[in-house]
């Protein structure tokens, strides 16, 4: 499968970013419209959103995407914000790709570690798993944070 890259967010990839993330059966509805929000912010605001994307194309479709941005009062640090593969190409290498390009972006706009945040629930346990495989290091955990016994994970990749 050939993937192609692209960093321009479009319109109709409001529609296709919520097609991906709902196809992963991971997020709830008022967490899909978050990612629908950064996409939909980003083409009203542009780059002064601070939310940045890369777009994984397969035969000229969507299926997969990261938003990222710097995070605020630091000198070299981003935020991996989303991460999301459709779940027909999951198991794909196609999360893999879309890290190494996102990485590249990430460097060329100066940032030096980017940081991805999960639940420590077991449903999460693949997401833990891809984090891990792509070396990132579990920095701190959050105890409690999204509910009682639902733990804040923080991940982080340096890049340098």
């Amino acid at each position: 499968m050939e993937i192609t890259f692209r960093t321009l967010p479009r319109t109709e990839d409001i529609k296709r970013i919520e097609d991906i993330v709902e196809s992963t059966g991971f997020f709830h509805d008022h967490e899909v419209l978050v990612a629908v929000e950064l996409v939909v912010e980003r083409l009203q605001e542009g780059e002064q959103s601070g939310y940045h994307f890369v777009f994984a194309e397969a035969d000229g479709v969507t299926v997969g995407y990261t938003c990222y941005g710097p995070i605020a009062c630091t000198q070299s640090s981003f935020d991996l914000f989303w991460i999301a593969t459709h779940n027909d190409f999951r198991g794909k290498g196609v999360g893999r790709r879309l890290l190494d390009e996102t990485y590249r972006n990430v460097r060329q706009l100066g940032g030096t570690s980017l940081y991805a945040e999960t639940s420590a629930k077991e449903q999460y346990a693949p997401t833990r798993q891809f984090y891990d495989s792509n070396r990132f290091e579990l920095e701190a955990r959050l105890k409690d944070f999204y509910d009682k016994g639902d733990d804040k994970l923080i991940y982080v990749k340096r890049l340098i």
